[in-house]
């Protein structure tokens, strides 16, 4: 199953793609049109005082870096990045695309005592053709901006920043790989800069957006991962920031992280509830290809109740797989105990997880109250 999806070209779904100044999103499905515009209705373009891209200043830098032949996931930083200001009082400064450069920060900045902070990622792809195309940028963009809200961080009109960003992968595009197993990952932070110990509603703040080369995620992307499942770590709650990218998220996950490694696993099945429901595998979207209660084929996945990220790869998969038939694609709670019994009952097909960063990953193995259960086509239940 995970295999098909490769197979699919998720990465060129539905790009946006330029040679030089080209913004438009070619064979957008009907359906996707009216939730992915960029308009002034759904964006409040008319209501929001933001930055405009015609205003971008770009300062090129003078030093070109060498790239790297081999690289692992996140450190091969490509020449610039682009920086917005914001203040309460003077609003959105000009967009500057400049020499990738450290940041100056007040030790009081509330993003680093606080967490007010958040981000995004999001990929660029050079397709056979020589072009380069963002995957599904305009979602990234609206999950930035509820993210923005929860944050108490200042609104942005969307398509503006998304014409910033286009403009920067523009001048940096030589960083995107010619090769289809790597990408160039791009990520927008938009941070406060209040320099206050006092916990409030920031008055300035800082988007930035920088990119790296990206390979596999994990060191070996033709290996199944193996999970660790165990409800006494939670890696969100309903009321909380569970379905916003924001870095609290993914740091307060490291121990059960290093705990799920002294296991053996490589990742932590992220449970819920006294009835362990099964929510996020590490810092991705999980599906079950399984023979479900009723006898049917299906594909399924936790349901967006707020706890659960509304991963890009997640839609894409969705929404392909509800129009390939033969079985069903759901949201659906589940549970552990369904799937142990799914297990011992060799109901189980596949089960994978989804993201930006690793795309499509196939699961091995999951490691629950003492008992390991091997995952794909050929699942059994150890005890």
């Amino acid at each position: 199953m995970s295999k098909r999806f490769k197979e699919s070209n998720l990465e060129g779904h539905s790009g946006l793609h330029f040679n030089t100044a080209a913004t438009a999103e070619p064979d957008v499905p009907p359906a996707l049109k009216e939730s992915n515009k960029l308009s002034a209705t759904s964006m409040g373009e008319n209501s929001i005082p933001s930055f405009k891209a015609a205003d971008l200043v770009v300062r090129p830098s003078s030093r070109p870096k060498a790239k790297q032949p081999t690289f692992s996931f996140g450190t091969a930083f490509t020449d610039h990045m682009l920086s917005i200001e914001w203040t309460l009082s003077e609003g959105w400064q000009t967009p500057l695309i400049r020499p990738l450069g450290s940041l100056s920060l007040h030790p009081a900045c509330s993003a680093l005592h606080y967490g007010i902070q958040l981000f995004e990622g999001l990929k660029a792809y050079r397709g056979d053709d020589n072009r380069v195309r963002i995957f599904r940028p305009m979602l990234n963009m609206s999950r930035m901006a509820r993210s923005a809200r929860r944050a108490c961080l200042p609104a942005f009109d969307q398509s503006e920043l998304l014409e910033c960003i286009r403009r920067l992968v523009e001048l940096d595009q030589d960083w995107v790989p010619h090769t289809a197993s790597h990408s160039l990952y791009i990520r927008p932070t938009f941070i406060s800069t209040e320099s206050s110990l006092g916990i409030k509603k920031p008055t300035c703040a800082l988007l930035y957006v920088i990119m790296c080369q990206a390979g596999s995620y994990f060191n070996d992307e033709a290996e199944p991962v193996s999970l660790w499942a165990d409800p006494k770590y939670t890696r969100a709650w309903k009321g909380g920031t569970g379905d916003c990218k924001m870095g609290g998220n993914y740091g307060g996950a490291l121990l059960a992280q290093h705990e799920a490694m002294d296991y053996g696993c490589q990742q932590v099945l992220w449970l819920h509830g006294g009835d362990h429901q099964i929510t996020e595998a590490g810092s991705m979207n999980i599906f079950l290809h399984w023979i479900n209660e009723d006898g049917e084929e299906e594909l399924a996945t936790p349901p967006l109740d707020g706890i659960i990220l509304p991963g890009i790869t997640r839609q894409s998969i969705l929404e392909l797989t509800s129009k390939w038939g033969g079985f069903k694609a759901t949201e659906r709670y589940l549970t552990m105990g369904q799937l142990c019994t799914a297990l011992k009952q060799q109901r189980v097909k596949e089960m994978f997880g989804s993201g930006t960063a690793c795309m499509i990953c196939p699961i091995g193995r999951v490691f629950y109250q003492g008992e390991l259960g091997r995952a794909r086509s050929d699942w059994t239940f150890l005890v």
